[in-house]
């Protein structure tokens, strides 16, 4: 800018120069414009925001649905098992005659065809065996003082699991570990060895009766389905019948008569909850 054309700004004066008092003016109005409009649009997307705080804006797009599926299988395997306990004055006696009943009960049932790495030692145990003597020492109007526990010898127990892969043999197991002189025998409970496959089958019924529930209802209420959002399984394998020969068993070598196992069926259920989003 000449001198004489500050000088006309200056002065405020008239000036033969186009717009030389008025251009300065019109860029700082435009400059506060875009700013107010600037703030204008930050106003706006923070008020937005603050009606999403607290809440997911996911959920207000999504429909949940449950689903049940059950698929039934036959067990394939059988557990038992069996407790030998065995009391004596001293441990090692008492571990002695444990330890020979069960040894001599393992070896029947190996060779009545039980592998090795099917027959599992759970638990083995000592305690002392206490007998409550009540003092001859009473006072002249009868009262005699509490008993005292002493120790009159020592409990060895000893507890195994057996794995019978060929059911039809339950039946003639548990009766030679009772012949063999063992009176705490428990089981069978009866599993699927590989459940993979039913627990699938029950799966798929599950997410198929989820998937037609999310269609209906995405029909009566007007939107469409887009894709999954989130999926979760839960199921049960019920505990099998249990045959349970207690305390009573016979320690005659002679064998009893075998009894009637049945191995009925499982019901595996699958419990499915599927989120879709919609729009």
């Amino acid at each position: 800018m000449n001198p004489q054309e500050k000088n006309c700004c200056d002065t405020k004066n008239c000036c033969d120069i186009k717009d030389c008092c008025h251009k300065p003016r019109k860029v700082l109005k435009l400059v506060g414009i875009l700013i107010a409009i600037y703030l204008v649009v930050l106003s706006i997307k923070e008020l937005k925001s603050i009606s999403y705080v607290g809440t997911d804006p996911t959920q207000s797009h999504t429909i949940s649905v449950d689903g049940t599926g059950d698929a039934v299988a036959i067990p394939d395997i059988a557990t038992l098992s069996f407790t030998v306990t065995e009391t004596a004055k001293a441990v090692a006696d008492a571990q002695t005659l444990a330890t020979t009943k069960v040894n001599t009960t393992v070896a029947a049932l190996k060779k009545s065809g039980v592998a090795e790495k099917d027959i599992q030692t759970t638990s083995y145990n000592i305690n002392p065996h206490y007998e409550y003597q009540q003092s001859s020492v009473c006072s002249s109007n009868g009262i005699c003082p509490p008993s005292n526990p002493v120790i009159t010898g020592y409990d060895v127990s000893q507890s195994t699991n057996i794995k019978v892969r060929d059911l039809k043999k339950v039946g003639d197991l548990l009766t030679l570990i009772g012949s063999n002189g063992v009176q705490n025998v428990s089981g069978p409970s009866f599993s699927v060895d590989k459940p993979e496959a039913t627990q699938a089958e029950a799966r798929a019924i599950a997410i198929d009766q989820a998937r037609s529930k999310a269609n209906v209802l995405a029909k009566a209420l007007g939107v469409r389905i887009v894709r999954v959002i989130s999926f979760s399984e839960s199921g049960n394998m019920p505990y099998p019948i249990r045959y349970d020969m207690g305390m009573g068993v016979s320690s005659s070598k002679a064998l009893a008569v075998a009894p009637e196992i049945s191995t009925g069926e499982q019901k595996i259920t699958s419990n499915v909850t599927i989120v879709y989003e919609i729009e």
